[in-house]
């Protein structure tokens, strides 16, 4: 046994012998319900302007909230706002806080928390990654780009309770966006009084959600009490939280099968098979795409017809069952699944339909008329991938495809990630691998990637532009969702991607765990979670 191996072991066994070695369900002490996760890392940050990743945001979800929170199908309600009003042009929102919102050391939410939280994200001294989410706000900008000052942006306190936004232009997910971690309060007094270290010290995270940090052992576990505080206490079941951390798939899922945690996220691809026919293995659909990008000024991909020919000449199926697994679902079309048409109520990705096909004989007819018969007379084409076994696998399955379907070969060049994410911004590539994750949960965060010609495709369709800038201008939801599907039809007329999978959130959940769920955004909701006894 190699030492890493062992080393592994004895980290398992330590973990199962500090949570204790008890069976049946974790929750079950007495009538006390108490939910145990995995959590797969150490927070950087628990402030919700600096945060980045996913178990920052996961965590954060569950002790602050904003004017409004995600329901289970990804549509805003209210939160601290208990109500608002849009003016007719769309560029005006007026918030009404509830008087009842509370942080969790008993002082009111005002509308000046917001505000100052807001500036603060914004603030070009704090340089927070996530200000750009806060652009919509009128010249939120150009105060992050020292252009204007602090007193221009279009956020103000009314008074305690009314908070009044201004947009640049309509922003129809607006609402939407007002849930994300960055639009969340901070306690001013709190912030202000400890500036560097207010988000990593127990005493001084004042939150305003549903739960409240009691205990952090960082880089060990994060306990949470029931945040008795909180304006909707009454529909918070669980009264505690224990989330042990660990960034080892392996150590995770031991403690999951040996009833130590509930839940856990990211099973290894090589388990997933034995856990779902345990019944353990759960599939969230997850906002996000995995695809190959065309150059369209670089040849022989500036022709449509080769792009397109390429594209119809790969097999999607076979590459998700066999190469990439994971409960990863094949994509033929641009906009993820997950996400609602609030006209119809239907997902945008059913409504809209598939793109893409697969026909050999059609790829062959096309590169023909397009001057190159059976591939003849291509100059080198090369597909280029960040460093990774994965990323490798599947230009090597696509590699082979198009050589048995197109007769074309193909090279692969592989560049670390930093160079190769510089090669894709400066277009020194011919095909690229690339993946999107959306930011919010409307079809616009996938829409506007390909706007304009800064996009990695250097792309550009005045039709498509004038389309996503209808979409982007107005709060008719009938115009927007519209226009995005016509706009999302000509992105494949002009062949510029080719999907290849979206992604899903597989997650490894024991059957008594009840009432969370897991947003398209990739995080889990533990607000009306409780434990089935």
């Amino acid at each position: 046994m190699s030492y890493k191996k062992k080393f592994a072991v004895m980290l398992v066994m330590a973990m199962l012998i500090t949570l204790g070695t008890g069976c049946g369900k974790s929750g079950s002490k007495g009538n006390e319900q108490t939910f145990r996760y995995a959590l797969e890392a150490e927070p950087a940050t628990l402030d919700p302007a600096k945060s980045t990743a996913i178990p920052e945001s996961l965590v954060e979800l569950q002790i602050f909230e904003g004017l409004t929170r995600l329901d289970a199908k990804d549509q805003p309600i209210p939160g601290v706002a208990e109500k608002w009003e849009i003016s007719p042009d769309g560029m005006k929102y007026i918030f009404y806080l509830r008087a009842n919102a509370k942080w969790s050391n008993g002082e009111s939410v005002t509308a000046q928390d917001f505000e100052f939280a807001w500036k603060r994200a914004l603030s070009p001294e704090f340089a927070s990654e996530n200000a750009y989410m806060l652009f919509p706000i009128k010249n939120a900008q150009a105060y992050n780009e020292k252009k204007l000052g602090a007193d221009q942006v279009g956020v103000k306190a009314v008074n305690d309770h009314t908070l009044e936004i201004t947009l640049e232009k309509p922003t129809a997910y607006f609402l939407g966006l007002a849930a994300f971690h960055a639009f969340y309060p901070v306690n001013q007094k709190t912030v202000t009084g400890n500036a560097d270290k207010w988000a990593s010290d127990v005493n001084t995270l004042i939150g305003n959600g549903p739960f409240k940090i009691s205990n952090w052992a960082h880089s060990s576990k994060i306990e949470f009490v029931k945040n008795d505080q909180y304006w909707d206490a009454a529909a918070v079941k669980l009264m505690k939280m224990e989330w042990p951390i660990s960034d080892s798939q392996s150590t995770r899922l031991a403690l999951v099968e040996n009833n130590q945690v509930d839940m856990m996220v990211e099973p290894s691809v090589v388990e997933q098979d034995r856990l779902s026919q345990a019944g353990l293995l759960k599939i969230s659909p997850y906002l996000g795409a995995y695809y190959y990008v065309f150059n369209t000024q670089k040849a022989p991909f500036d022709n449509p017809k080769v792009r397109n020919a390429f594209a119809l000449a790969i097999t999607r199926e076979n590459l998700v069952k066999n190469v990439v697994k994971g409960g990863k679902k094949p994509a033929h079309a641009w906009v993820a699944p997950g996400l609602v048409n609030p006209v119809t109520g239907k997902d945008f990705r059913e409504e809209g339909g598939n793109y893409t096909v697969e026909d050999v004989a059609q790829a062959k007819k096309i590169l023909a008329e397009a001057g190159y018969p059976d591939g003849k007379g291509l100059p080198p084409i090369t597909i280029m991938f960040n460093t990774s076994e994965m990323h490798k696998s599947i230009a090597e399955a696509i590699q082979e495809m198009w050589k048995q379907n197109l007769g074309v070969t193909v090279t692969l060049t592989n560049q670390e990630s930093k160079v190769f994410l510089e090669s894709r911004t400066q277009g020194q590539f011919q095909i690229a691998r690339a993946s999107w994750i959306g930011d919010y949960a409307d079809p616009m965060t996938f829409m506007d990637v390909f706007r304009d010609p800064s996009n990695d495709a250097k792309y550009s369709n005045p039709t498509y532009n004038r389309l996503i800038e209808q979409a982007q201008n107005t709060n008719d939801q009938k115009v927007r969702m519209q226009a995005m599907h016509d706009a999302e039809k000509i992105l494949f007329n002009d062949a510029v991607i080719m999907p290849i999978y979206y992604t899903t959130q597989p997650f490894v959940a024991k059957p008594y765990v009840k009432g969370y769920f897991w947003s398209v955004l990739g995080l889990a909701d533990f607000k009306t979670a409780f434990i089935e006894k």
